[in-house]
């Protein structure tokens, strides 16, 4: 549905740290399940009937982090046609997708300083 991807000046284990605790503190979509693999560097929460977000966490050569996260719809083949109507033809989605990656970012680079 949705990927973006950036790069941020700090640690891919910094990266990953922040990840892990804001998503563990994601109110809204119950039940909801965190995944994280700190060896692959990859993260995912999974939540309500049809949302998951995923993201995959790299180190640069540079040093820094290249962060891509990828929203799905996982809901059951026989549901999914109900996820656009109950989540108002995702209008804004994206936008709100997109300012929340690049605050994540934000909060990102400023704790790797």
């Amino acid at each position: 549905m949705v990927q973006l991807s950036g790069t941020v000046d700090a640690p891919t284990a910094r990266v990953i740290d922040l990840l892990a605790r804001r998503l563990s503190g994601t109110p809204g979509l119950d039940p909801a399940r965190v995944e994280v693999d700190r060896e692959r560097g990859r993260l995912a929460y999974q939540g309500g009937w049809w949302y998951r977000g995923e993201y995959d966490v790299v180190g640069e050569e540079s040093g820094g982090t290249r962060v891509t996260h990828r929203v799905y719809n996982v809901a059951s083949p026989g549901s999914r046609w109900a996820v656009p109507l109950a989540n108002r033809l995702f209008i804004g989605f994206r936008e709100k997708t997109e300012a929340g990656f690049h605050e994540l970012l934000r909060e990102a680079g400023e704790e790797g300083l």
